[in-house]
């Protein structure tokens, strides 16, 4: 195709072909005359010739692994799909492909097992979906080890119809495949039908094995019912894995979890062998029902046993200490957090405040150890915990800032508006905005930016209307909110009324390029596709990245391929180092159907040495 071929003229010969390409070779290979070939080809940038040659050798591992018997089977090596965490990339998409082509090879059900593994353990959604499709086309729909790969995978999405679906279809069920089912009800917190299913489980004749009886003790952490934690725990001693350190490690938690801290610090001294997890479990139950005393005994001998806590011990049992009496405790771990450096850390610090100020210390001896608290102070640590929208942390804070005196100062009430908004608690964000004496451009554009963050479209256009009386000169982030409200809720002809109230009016500030693209983002995601490429095309400066990717999405959703080339063609002459691009292109191809195309452009992207970024998160 033309833009193939357009970006093939611009690539740089001097590109190394990824190295990821070369360390999957490396562990599906069985020949090493292959593999001195496919090395030649890697580093002398002939990408077409390697996929070439790992294709064709696709066919002898197929015979290497059909020659492999039993659950050797079910063995996945989610390395060979990890790819630097980016699970749409060219060789996994040409691996795709290339099963698309090989209908009947003896390796397809042992290459699906292992990409429908990589795709839950990566959370890569869309590829998974892609691939179930393969399966049920292929005919393997019947095959257990991939079934209970689907399981697994749709469990970890959080979809239990999906999950449960190839469950059912399953004439004859192992071990492994309900404690997938049972995992999934886990992950969504339905531990009433995790237990049903354990239970149906044990009906079935099916011994249970560690993992599923580990599993099971969160359910009944969750169900907060010892009586049933009590019956696993008898299960588990006659079925011999009461020495099991995941297994004891699970009954601790679960008896702590029950208020139950006698029976969890039997089987905590029962253990002949104890982890940091397990150490960490004990303490924080000790913590959680509310026995700091016995929590630091511990603390202080997993300490002198050269164990390293983590953060999840130190704000458990500083949340434990809700007295004067327990101050010196409350400097000791506090010295203790400053020398493992989880000071940084905002929930540590917000937990630290709210010990100090629970100790009726008014944060005077907050402040002794260095930590100074004024509004500067404050707004920070709000702001903080907004990025990571951290309600219940938010809160404390809030009741911390009204003892300090700084709960009147604008710009603290501003931070919390915006705190409020990003965490989603709207009404809260409201009730300080309305508690204020006054409010500047800040107080209006965070609670703007909070509304259209969270989709409250017509909260928005109302607050701004309230806001053009009161006198306020909105800026450029107050345009870009509101147009992004608009989109949103797909108010196209008030977003256009305001776009071009800021563009004709000459008091207001300029539109820039990030308004233009939210105004295409406004006519996409309506399905004006022409009108978006019109208005992209009339633009008065150069459209940046931003622009074409808002045009792209669009295109995205609506399948529409053609402007999706002409959009992505111009913007890889300007931009031929954005990875997102490629990302984006591919994405409308695959949506297509084309999935040559799609494998060509991101065998491209790799070619050239890019990458990316894979996204993260705070869960």
């Amino acid at each position: 195709m033309s833009l193939m071929r357009l970006m093939r003229q611009k690539e740089n010969k001097s590109d190394i072909f990824p190295d990821t390409f070369l360390s999957m070779w490396c562990r599906l290979s069985f020949t090493f005359s292959y593999s001195k070939r496919l090395i030649v080809y890697v580093y002398s940038c002939s990408a077409k010739k390697a996929t070439k040659l790992f294709s064709g050798a696709l066919t002898t591992i197929g015979h290497q692994i059909a020659r492999d018997a039993g659950d050797n089977f079910v063995s996945v090596d989610y390395d060979i799909f990890s790819f630097n965490g980016n699970p749409s990339n060219a060789v996994g998409l040409s691996l795709i492909a290339e099963l698309r082509r090989q209908i009947g090879s003896m390796q397809i059900p042992y290459l699906l097992n292992k990409i429908i593994s990589f795709c839950a353990k990566s959370a890569a959604h869309d590829l998974g979906i892609q691939v179930h499709s393969l399966v049920t086309k292929m005919g393997f729909t019947s095959n257990p080890y991939i079934c209970t790969a689907l399981v697994d995978m749709y469990g970890k999405f959080g979809e239990m119809f999906s999950s449960q679906k190839p469950f059912d279809g399953m004439p004859k069920k192992k071990v492994v495949t309900w404690n997938s089912l049972i995992s999934a009800y886990l992950h969504v917190r339905c531990p009433e039908i995790a237990v049903g299913l354990f239970i149906k489980m044990l009906k079935e004749g099916l011994e249970p094995t560690a993992f599923s009886v580990s599993a099971i003790l969160v359910g009944c952490s969750q169900l907060e019912d010892e009586g049933i934690g009590a019956q696993v725990h008898s299960l588990s001693l006659k079925l011999g894995l009461c020495h099991n350190v995941v297994v004891e490690t699970g009954l601790i938690d679960m008896y702590s979890k029950c208020c139950n801290v006698e029976d969890s610090k039997c089987v905590f001294d029962q253990m002949q062998e104890k982890n940091v997890i397990t150490w960490t479990s004990m303490v924080t139950g000790y913590a959680q029902n509310e026995q700091p005393d016995e929590a630091m005994i511990l603390f202080k001998e997993m300490l002198r046993l050269g164990l390293r806590s983590n953060k999840v011990a130190y704000n458990s049992l500083l949340s434990s200490f809700s007295s004067m009496k327990y101050l010196d405790c409350c400097k000791q771990i506090h010295c203790r957090v400053i020398r493992e450096g989880f000071l940084s850390n905002v929930y540590m610090l917000v937990t630290l405040a709210t010990v100090y100020s629970k100790c009726d210390c008014g944060l005077e001896d907050f402040q002794k150890a260095g930590n100074n608290i004024d509004y500067f102070t404050l707004t920070s640590m709000v702001g903080a915990i907004g990025v990571v929208s951290g309600l219940i942390e938010g809160k404390q804070m809030h009741a911390i800032i009204s003892k300090t005196g700084y709960s009147s100062n604008v710009f603290v009430q501003n931070r919390l508006i915006f705190m409020y908004a990003r965490c989603g608690a709207i009404s809260d964000s409201k009730k300080v905005f309305s508690s204020m004496g006054e409010h500047d451009l800040i107080s209006w554009n965070s609670l703007l930016s909070g509304c259209a963050h969270h989709g409250y479209g017509k909260e928005v256009v109302e607050l701004f209307e309230r806001m053009r009386r009161t006198g306020i000169k909105p800026d450029g982030i107050t345009f870009l909110a509101v147009l992004s409200a608009c989109s949103h809720a797909g108010f196209i002809d008030k977003g256009l009324e305001y776009f071009y109230l800021m563009n004709n009016d000459a008091s207001l500030e300029a539109p820039r390029v990030e308004h233009y693209a939210a105004v295409v983002d406004l006519f996409g995601r309506a399905g004006y596709l022409k009108e978006a490429e019109s208005f992209v095309n009339r633009m008065p400066m150069d459209p940046g990245t931003s622009v074409y990717k808002a045009l792209l999405s669009a295109c995205q959703v609506h399948g529409n391929r053609e402007i999706a080339m002409r959009s992505a063609k111009r913007v890889l002459e300007l931009w031929p180092n954005d990875p997102a691009t490629y990302v984006l292109l591919s994405n409308v191809l695959k949506a297509a159907g084309c999935w040559d195309d799609a494998v060509g452009i991101h065998t491209l992207m790799f070619d050239r040495g890019m990458r990316k970024k894979p996204g993260y998160s705070w869960v």
